[in-house]
């Protein structure tokens, strides 16, 4: 009998070797699942890394917290993927510091928990801290609901933050997503809005919900996408048609804004500003013959700015009122223009919010302001009055009083009541003043101010329609003029628009000296 076959030893345990720093590296860079990305890219939409590559130059990304994970062991998160579904750090546009953060919707889908909130608040900070702008994307679900209070913290954190930041550095929310519920508030904050058309959204409470409370069924796009937030209610200054045209346009409008508040705009090279190569415009020829035609005041200003171009700033909110940042001999200015291309150019309550709101900001980044007027006043009707035009209006009236950066008034045609007063007039504190000879600076129109002093004379006299128009002309040629005005200084001078230009420029070159230091407060009270 053969002696039994001795046992073979027992196999060693193979242990896994622990990962390294490329492969942990490799694994946050590819967090989520190639399934999401597919799914991210049939949206229409780019991944959080790729939209950072848009934005930023080339190599210029430096990440911070890669290698965070959620905390989260009892609230069923089995899975615990790197960077926590949001992707934040630093890096350059057009060779100036920017940070960033950019939610990733393959990850969580974007949801915010306690470690993604906190990568979100380190890198505000640190864009506090640095007095660089921080850009936030916005691709995300809301608050995670596993995670329960510690999300809704988060936000909380986040909102002290784009608070404390205000008027400090440029924030600037890029809208790439869902943004809902709580989430959007931080946007809300912030200095600029941008939003994708098909694919990006923002309110409150949802379709759903909607429905359920007051029977109204809207759509997603309806109740709070791009279209609606541009057009209705003001809460979206810029839309673009996808992702990378998109963040084309946060590069561009970056490119007028300076680093923080205690620096200056970035100069350009001082072009010709003819609006098209070797083409000089008149923008006097612009102006139509009868005073009361409607025309496009962006052609004016294009035909005296650099280049002719304009960024506008909410163009299709409020749009009796132009605003936008352009240059001037190089220098960025911001534009605020009455548009009587829509109702006649009037102030009204969307149009004071928007130019209250756009004031504010350039007097907070150092940008000079530029007013084009041409208001026949506010629009009259009850549903302004009840709507609060007189707080609205007030909201601009206070912007304009408190700003402390070189303001220049050009009057081109009309200049009626109060809404003259409101629209950056000298009596507001603009450092320069001129005005068309076009411009009829008086408290209200000739055909008004005639049936108001000669109502009487009018009542009596066999030719009414005679007397009254012998009268208007009368009236416009003796007070509907900017003569009076300069001979009372309420302007500086009567300019050709032909000099227009040249006379911004050497203006604009002379304040740029200007030191002015706000009164010593708490805070105004601003009529909100």
């Amino acid at each position: 009998m053969e002696p039994p076959a001795p046992e073979a030893p027992d196999a060693p345990e193979v242990t896994a070797a622990p990962m390294g720093l490329a492969e942990r590296r490799h694994q946050a860079e590819h967090a989520g699942s190639a399934v999401a990305v597919e799914r991210q890219h049939d949206r229409g939409k780019l991944t959080a890394r790729e939209r950072l590559d848009v934005l930023l130059d080339p190599g210029s990304f430096v990440e911070t917290d890669l290698l965070a994970r959620h905390r989260a062991f009892d609230a069923g998160l089995d899975e615990r993927p790197y960077t926590d579904g949001v992707v934040t750090g630093w890096g350059r546009v057009d060779g100036r510091r920017v940070c960033v953060f950019s939610q990733d919707f393959t990850v969580f889908g974007g949801s915010l928990g306690e470690v993604n909130a906190s990568k979100i608040h380190k890198v505000m900070d640190l864009a506090l801290r640095t007095g660089v702008p921080c850009i936030g994307i916005n691709d995300g679900a809301g608050a995670r609901i596993q995670e329960g209070v510690a999300a809704l913290t988060g936000y909380g954190e986040i909102f002290v933050r784009n608070a404390r930041a205000s008027g400090l550095i440029p924030q600037i929310s890029v809208i790439m997503g869902p943004c809902a519920g709580g989430a959007v508030y931080s946007p809300a904050l912030t200095d600029f809005v941008f939003m994708v058309e098909g694919t990006s959204y923002m309110f409150i409470t949802g379709p759903d919900v909607v429905r359920a409370v007051t029977g109204e069924d809207v759509t997603v796009d309806e109740l709070g996408g791009a279209r609606s937030h541009a057009t209705r209610s003001g809460v979206a200054h810029f839309t673009a048609a996808d992702d990378t045209a998109c963040l084309a346009e946060v590069r561009r409008l970056l490119s007028f804004l300076p680093a923080n508040a205690g620096e200056s705009p970035p100069r350009a090279a001082a072009s010709s500003g003819a609006a098209a190569p070797g083409a000089e415009v008149d923008p006097g020829a612009l102006l139509p013959t009868s005073p009361g035609d409607p025309y496009d005041v962006r052609s004016v200003v294009r035909a005296i700015v650099d280049d002719g171009d304009l960024l506008e700033y909410s163009p299709a909110w409020a749009r009796n009122l132009v605003c936008g940042f352009t240059r001037l001999g190089g220098a960025p200015v911001g534009i605020v223009a009455n548009q009587p291309d829509v109702l006649a150019g009037v102030l009204d309550i969307d149009s004071c919010e928007k130019g209250a709101r756009f004031v504010r900001t350039c007097d907070a980044f150092n940008v000079p302001i530029i007013t084009f007027v041409d208001v026949p006043g506010f629009l009259p009707g009850t549903d302004q009055e009840h709507g609060g035009i007189i707080r609205r209006g007030a909201k601009l009236l206070y912007a304009f009083c408190e700003a402390s950066v070189p303001r220049v008034q050009v009057v081109l045609r009309k200049a009626y009541g109060g809404a003259y007063v409101v629209m950056g007039s000298k009596a507001l504190g603009a450092d320069l003043a001129f005005a068309w000879p076009t411009a009829e600076m008086v408290v209200m129109s000739p055909e008004a101010a005639v049936e108001v002093l000669h109502h009487r004379e009018l009542d009596a006299s066999d030719d009414r329609d005679g007397r009254r128009a012998r009268l208007v002309a009368e009236y416009a040629e003796e007070l509907a003029n900017p003569w009076l005005a300069a001979e009372r200084g309420y302007v500086d001078d009567v300019i050709e628009p032909s000099a227009t230009r040249a006379t911004l420029v050497e203006g604009l070159a002379l304040l740029a000296t200007v030191e002015r230091r706000p009164p010593r407060r708490k805070h105004g009270n601003v009529p909100l």
